[in-house]
């Protein structure tokens, strides 16, 4: 098959480049030019220069053409904005979550021939189609699996994409950069916001947003305890950078209006229970789950392996509205299912635990074994 591959320059990327090349498969590999030349030029520099020097190697030795697809106003139109929007709004953003929906599978998808019948990534994730429906599912490496990232794509993005490295754990992919003798199979994981590279996230938001002075307030006693140069510096849940003595000290609300961040040394007292939340703007891979998903249902409310059980309730039906079974064998669904209706878009979530870094604007994403279904935005 003719495909498409998106190409970081990363080991993950390019285990994906000869993976496919090796199985008979046409490859093209994509670069990707979303950095922000304004904040290179006055906040420091981008690993793209070294990103392109490993991917022009590995291209060149392994005879695999390499296209550079200029995307940087559709990334800050798409990605940029809505981060911004969403900092100015005391909300927490996920642009890698939106990247992926918005660019790397949405504008990517039509700057190049449709000759691609694929598009290849290598994220940890992978997939499955059951009659003509395609399935998000979790990876092999619960540690690395990277479907939280994914969990914003379309059915008909879905379609399209494939992630070769679905079967594989982390260690095996660089075994396998090892036995290709990629020039970059020692190289580190990248880490950060994809479109910042070595600059530091606090200094982008200044440099968008500017500084403003305002207080700091102990939510416990109500008393001034510090300044701070900007609420929009700070996230619910943060303990990095608040440099008070008698801490630690957690941010626990900001008050948008009179640029007010509260903290409290007892965020994490057991009387303090974060325990449920409410989500808007739902979106579901493939339609909304089923009432065997809802009694079934899990959420992630950040990458990485912690899953919480939770149910999942229509905040816009009412509790005792009946349930229509489906077919004959349907059995009767627990409360998740009774009260949960399938066009909802605001939601509330009840988890099984307690978490203290819920922040307004974060994605929670939900599961039902290993399936990722879609996502909500944190309310």
């Amino acid at each position: 098959m003719k495909i498409a591959v998106l190409s970081s320059g990363g080991v993950d990327s390019s285990v994906v480049l000869k993976l496919l090349q090796q199985q008979g498969h046409d490859v093209t590999a994509f670069y990707l030019k979303i950095w922000l030349e304004d904040e290179l030029s006055f906040l420091g520099d981008c690993p793209w220069e070294e990103d392109l020097s490993y991917l022009r190697q590995i291209c060149e030795t392994h005879h695999i053409p390499l296209e550079i697809i200029p995307l940087q106003k559709e990334y800050f139109d798409e990605v940029v904005s809505y981060a911004l929007k969403e900092i100015r709004a005391g909300r927490t953003p996920n642009s890698d979550l939106m990247c992926n929906s918005k660019v790397k599978f949405g504008k990517f998808y039509e700057r190049i021939s449709d000759d691609y019948e694929l598009v290849a990534s290598g994220h940890y994730a992978d997939k499955e189609v059951v009659d003509g429906i395609h399935y998000l599912r979790k990876t092999k490496d619960s540690f690395k699996d990277q479907t939280y990232f994914l969990a914003h794509l379309s059915q008909q993005q879905l379609q399209r994409a494939i992630f070769p490295l679905g079967p594989y754990l982390k260690s095996e992919v660089r075994a396998l950069a090892e036995q290709f003798d990629l020039p970059n199979k020692l190289r580190r994981d990248s880490q950060g916001v994809c479109f910042l590279g070595k600059i530091k996230y606090s200094d982008f938001v200044k440099y968008h947003l500017g500084e403003r002075p305002g207080d700091l307030i102990n939510a416990d006693t109500g008393q001034k305890v510090g300044t701070h140069q900007g609420y929009w510096f700070y996230t619910i849940g943060q303990r990095k950078g608040i440099e008070l003595s008698g801490g630690p000290w957690y941010v626990v609300r900001k008050d948008i209006p009179t640029n007010t961040v509260y903290i409290s040394n007892t965020y994490h007292e057991e009387d303090k229970h974060r325990d449920n939340f409410d989500v808007e703007n739902l979106h579901w891979i493939t339609a909304a789950p089923t009432p065997a998903q809802l009694a079934n249902l899990q959420v992630k409310v950040r990458h990485g392996e912690k899953l919480y059980d939770c149910v999942l309730s229509d905040l816009q039906q009412s509790p005792d509205m009946p349930y229509t079974a489906t077919t004959t064998n349907d059995p009767t669904p627990p409360l998740c299912a009774l009260r949960f209706a399938l066009s909802a878009s605001l939601a509330h979530v009840q988890i099984s635990g307690t978490d203290q870094g819920l922040a307004s604007g974060q994605f929670a994403v939900f599961y039902s074994e290993n399936l990722c279904l879609g996502a909500g935005t944190i309310v």
